[in-house]
């Protein structure tokens, strides 16, 4: 992919990777900073990971990567394909690149000063737009995919609660149908709906949530945990009455069960991250009845512990589905074992050494297991997680 840059361009970026390691989250910053001048461009950001500066790191280490790999595209595969799963959620077109173009450049420009020549700045510019190209391939392959199934759609499409039901302490799921009435995209098990708030007057408000129901054609479902000072999570809790309307885009994100799982799988999760886990084995459940499944999961108590009727109703059915949960405060649950997941326990209980394994949940959560998991001689193709914002660090490393 890199043929298109001549050996100079790629030797001059190659050259910024020391001022991109001692300046990035600085030229970023300053890069959002002149991006959202405009407001039409600012709309089209979750500005909550603006507000936490995860975003901010997250792009620094994206282009200090890129520069990494300028000459050997093919290192960040994942990261191209998770970012073109991100332009999709949130309506990323074509016609919004030349605004990043301009903004990233005079960033690099005012950060670096001098030290950022023409020929550098040059060679940036060629390296931008060779990636643009890339992303805005496959995004539109994505699209087409998209369309050319029976209620697909693009953009955002107008969505009416039709359910609302309590799930545990501070945790409530929601069935979101078409207001149209029309079909919609099975999505994939694991992947998220980006919602747009903008008609219930949070205007500018957008979050990600993983789909927690089977693929079906009709409707989907989100389980949302309340969140201190959360504005979409609050208006969902106390506003989202039946017939409330929020926008969303088509389901995306490069985190889902395959088609055709070729081993054992161990879902693995903390918290609220069990919602795309129920989709998978809800989907392991109807469609791959001889595979082995061990779902695990771990909550604060059983007060906060939601879907677990749900989930131990799929394992039933699927009949080969081993359900094993954690407690940290412990009061004596017969169906649940006290404390927190343990490596040690993992290695005991689940195959390990030749499952694929599906994490998803609280960052801490996420950083012990995956790097625990590598550590342990799990090859990181068969780690697969799940952000809750911009991934920010390889946890993997």
């Amino acid at each position: 992919m890199s043929a298109s840059l001549s050996p100079e361009t790629v030797a001059l970026v190659k050259a910024t990777i020391p001022a991109l390691e001692a300046h990035g989250p600085r030229i970023t910053e300053t890069m959002y900073r002149r991006l959202f001048r405009d407001p039409e461009i600012a709309a089209l950001f979750n500005q909550a990971n603006q507000k936490s500066g995860a975003q901010r790191f997250a792009l620094a280490n994206a282009v200090l990567a890129y520069a990494k790999h300028i000459d050997d595209l093919g290192a960040l595969a994942p990261a191209v394909e998770r970012m073109a799963q991100k332009h999709i959620g949130y309506a990323i077109l074509p016609e919004h690149y030349p605004h990043v173009a301009k903004a990233l450049l005079e960033a690099i420009a005012e950060e670096l000063g001098d030290a950022a020549t023409p020929e550098i700045l040059t060679a940036w510019g060629e390296a931008y737009w060779m990636l643009a190209e890339i992303l805005q391939g496959r995004e539109a392959q994505i699209r087409r995919e998209i369309m050319a199934q029976p209620g697909g759609w693009t953009d955002w499409r107008r969505f009416s609660v039709t359910e609302r039901r309590v799930e545990a302490q501070d945790i409530m799921s929601f069935i979101l149908r078409p207001q149209d009435g029309g079909k919609v995209v099975p999505h994939r098990p694991g992947q998220y709906l980006t919602l747009r708030f903008d008609e219930a007057g949070l205007a500018g408000v957008k979050r990600n949530y993983s789909i927690s129901c089977a693929p079906n054609d009709e409707y989907y479902r989100i389980t949302v945990k309340r969140e201190p000072n959360g504005e979409a999570s609050g208006f969902l809790h106390e506003h989202a009455q039946i017939g409330a309307v929020i926008e969303a885009t088509p389901p995306a994100g490069d985190f889902h069960l395959p088609e055709q799982p070729e081993r054992p799988v161990v879902l693995l999760s903390g918290g609220v991250g069990l919602t795309p886990m129920v989709s998978m084995l809800e989907q392991i459940s109807a469609r791959h009845g001889n595979l082995p499944t061990w779902y695990v999961h771990a909550s604060r108590d059983a007060r906060r512990h939601a879907l677990d009727g749900q989930v131990r109703a799929a394992a039933q059915r699927h009949g080969k589905t081993q359900v094993a949960t954690f407690y940290e405060d412990f009061a004596g649950e017969e169906h649940a074992n006290p404390g927190r997941i343990t490596l040690d326990w993992l290695r005991e209980n689940t195959p390990l050494e030749e499952a694929d394994i599906y994490l998803c949940g609280p960052k801490p959560f996420l950083r012990n297991f995956v790097s625990d998991l590598a550590g342990a001689g799990v090859p990181v193709d068969r780690i697969h997680y799940e952000f809750f914002g911009p991934a920010d660090e390889n946890l993997a490393a």
